[in-house]
């Protein structure tokens, strides 16, 4: 039986189906418009950087033939053949996109849906309605993403630019085409007149019924319709290098002198072969009016106008990559802007920078719990709300010292969240569980489940008797003073009470005591009274911060 995907679900393909010879259709259609159905093949920064894996209607198939597009068939707008195990290396992402070729949006579409087909049975299906979106001219539908093994993603992600902004998301561009010029037409040369009765035309042969998938590909059977013509203008990304232009005529704008030659063994730089050393040097030529005079031997020649000098032939003093002859506050501002870009991966949580978080609510479905006051920025319409944890959840809390106060994020649109300049650290659960204080939480999707959990022990000063554990499917975002450690857990594996953040749910945590309680009433013992001791099955894991709460 199918499983039914919201968006933002995730799942191992193994999960799904033990194949790898998959069947991928998309439905989706609205009154008036024409839609572009594409797969973009990404490497490991979601970056086009082999644009003969951007697979669409001018481009049915990747070189090896691992991504195929199969066309309309089984009650599917567009369908395609996906091998995981032929595709290279270098390609880390599948992304399944849909767009609008001419005016409209995408809030004006029916129901629809993107399907995983293995052996002819369906497998996993997210369905997507029009009420989703709003303005939107492009969509991200669902993504197979190689993280460790072969995973599927129900996306739902909208663009407003169409075509041209996911296509430049995915750092493609697109080429513009140019029209050919017609071709003369020859003078009619000898003909007969023509006859009463015209003999037959040759005509081809009619062109053969699009091939079916074979039987161990599983794609659902059914006749393929003709796949309908497109009049987009071709995609390219990225463009192919252009060759380098031919030099300019002599005494032409774009004309670079040439250098003057090396000297030969004895002769002194400068001199000219058959001058006498102690003679004069003629006077060097005058170059032609608006080019620039070469410059003396041994010197690197000026850069031209608005080019910059090659790295380390600046003048002393200037601004390093600044072109020369335009102020330093216009490209050296734009450069500097750029290193601070907002990054978007099309992912529910991205992380902008090590201390800053951004989750964008209209992947998901779900709300967001987050620490209050941890909202630094939000675009969009978003609606903020208390999130209070209940009589009993105040009890609980307050008596186990895991209480946390939390707002409540809906709505659509995108939140950054950081906190006093903490690391921040997404971890995605997926069925599995984590124990984490309640003050190394920052924030975690609403769909997971929480509760105190008590450790064993006969008790640990400050009160850090219990934690918090998550479980289920969803994020949580933890924040650590510096970098963390991720270290195995073995049957030797000791941890300071207040400086462990995290750890596996399935590892045995009690408290040791290593220094005796009489030797602490004397001045100079090493102040390490109190551990934690980690034991477990190989793949337990803790985390570990740099600084002791």
């Amino acid at each position: 039986m199918a499983r039914e995907f919201q968006r933002g679900h995730k799942a191992k393909l193994s999960d799904l189906t033990p194949g790898t010879d998959l069947y991928v259709g998309v439905q989706i259609a609205a009154p008036g418009l024409t839609f572009d159905i594409s797969c973009f093949g990404l490497d490991a920064n979601e970056q086009l950087s082999d644009d003969r894996y951007f697979i669409f209607f001018n481009q049915p198939k990747s070189p090896e033939e691992s991504i195929q597009l199969l066309g309309a068939q089984s009650g599917d707008t567009e369908s395609f053949r996906v091998t995981l195990d032929r595709i290279p290396a270098a390609i880390q992402k599948l992304s399944f996109t849909a767009t609008i070729d001419g005016p409209g949006q995408m809030s004006q579409v029916g129901p629809g849906y993107i399907r995983i087909v293995a052996g002819g049975e369906e497998v996993v299906r997210y369905a997507f309605t029009g009420s989703e979106f709003t303005t939107e001219r492009a969509v991200m539908l669902g993504d197979f993403y190689l993280k460790d093994v072969w995973r599927f993603a129900a996306v739902g992600q909208g663009f407003d630019g169409g075509l041209e902004a996911l296509l430049k998301n995915f750092g493609g561009e697109v080429a513009e085409e140019e029209e050919a010029p017609a071709a003369p037409q020859a003078a009619p040369g000898f003909a007969p007149p023509a006859q009463a009765t015209a003999p037959p035309a040759f005509a081809a042969p009619p062109a053969p019924p699009a091939p079916q998938p074979a039987p161990s590909f599983g794609a659902p059977p059914a006749p393929a319709p003709q796949q309908p013509m497109h009049a987009a203008p071709t995609i390219a990304a990225p463009l192919t290098p252009q060759a380098p232009p031919s030099p300019a005529p002599y005494g032409q704008p774009g004309h670079q002198p040439p250098q003057p030659p090396q000297p030969q063994f004895g002769q002194v730089p400068g001199q000219i072969p058959g001058q006498h050393p102690g003679q004069p040097a003629p006077p060097a030529p005058t170059p032609p009016y608006g080019q620039p005079a070469p410059a003396p031997y041994g010197q690197p020649a000026p850069a031209p106008y608005g080019q910059p000098a090659p790295f380390g032939q600046q003048p002393p003093g200037a601004p390093q990559g600044v072109p020369q002859g335009l102020p330093a506050a216009g490209a050296g501002l734009h450069a500097a802007l750029q290193l601070y870009k907002e990054t978007a991966t099309g992912q529910r949580w991205t992380p902008q920078n090590k201390q800053l978080m951004r989750v964008d609510l209209t992947m998901g479905g779900a709300g967001v719990l987050a620490r209050q006051g941890s909202m630094v920025m939000y675009q969009g319409k978003v609606d903020f709300g208390y999130k209070g944890a209940g009589f009993v959840g105040r009890v609980v809390g307050n008596a186990t010292g895991q209480e946390m106060q939390l707002m409540r994020c809906t709505g659509r649109g995108q939140v950054f969240l950081a906190e006093e300049g903490s690391y921040l650290h997404p971890i995605e659960l997926q069925g599995d569980a984590i124990c984490v204080s309640a003050e190394s939480v920052l924030a975690f999707d609403e769909s997971l489940q929480y509760e105190v959990r008590r450790v064993e022990g006969h008790g640990i000063p400050g009160g850090a008797l219990f934690t918090m554990q998550f479980q289920g499917t969803g994020t949580v975002v933890i924040k650590t003073h510096g970098t963390p450690v991720v270290l195995p857990v073995t049957p030797t594996t000791f941890a300071d009470c207040n400086a462990v953040v995290a750890w596996s749910a399935a590892s045995q945590v009690i408290v040791s005591s290593q220094v005796r309680l009489r030797r602490n009433a004397y001045p100079g013992h090493s102040g390490e009274t109190v551990n934690l001791q980690f034991r477990g099955a190989p793949g337990n894991f803790i985390v570990v911060q740099p600084y002791e709460v």
